[in-house]
């Protein structure tokens, strides 16, 4: 029997592609404070109505973060705490996990199995940040060990959704 998704509510109202995907790329490749700005207004402009007590941002490896400069998803929910006054939770990748782009959703659940880790208690209802939504294992795989951490709502706010079919 399958289990039900961590995932209560996912808040993703723009599609990753043509304008979107090129400031997306922009700011996640070439660190551009002006293309994240617009995208943390583009995200306030159709807020949740429900976050929770707490944003906790995907966690990225610190050899990838070194390698691309910074973690866009803490930049994003470092933005977003400030302007919503909610709390900003850390959590830790401990695996230097294969690019996620080229995999199918099978191998993006295994690629990322034992990779986060989060000290705890956490906030009973939490949400979560990302840039890009492709299949959800990602923030799957964060939603389970934040509910493990105390977590009894987790979320997901994210910039973008890749189109159906392009996962």
């Amino acid at each position: 029997m399958m289990e039900p998704p961590p995932i209560k509510r996912a808040h993703v109202s723009l599609l990753y592609q043509s304008s979107i995907k090129e400031l997306m790329h922009d700011f996640k490749f070439n660190a551009s404070p002006r293309a994240g700005m617009l995208l943390v207004e583009l995200m306030l402009v159709n807020k949740p109505d429900l976050l929770g007590s707490a944003l906790l941002p995907v966690p990225m490896h610190h050899q990838r973060a070194r390698e691309r400069g910074f973690n866009q998803a803490y930049w994003l929910a470092e933005q977003l705490a400030r302007r919503t006054g909610l709390e900003l939770l850390n959590a830790e990748c401990h695996k230097l996990v294969a690019s996620q782009r080229t995999l199918n959703r099978q191998e993006r659940a295994a690629n990322l199995r034992g990779a986060f880790s989060i000290k705890g208690p956490l906030p009973a209802h939490i949400t979560l940040i990302d840039d890009v939504v492709t299949t959800g294992a990602t923030t799957n795989a964060l939603a389970r060990v934040a509910q493990k951490a105390g977590a009894m709502h987790v979320d997901i706010w994210a910039v973008a959704r890749t189109p159906l079919g392009n996962s």
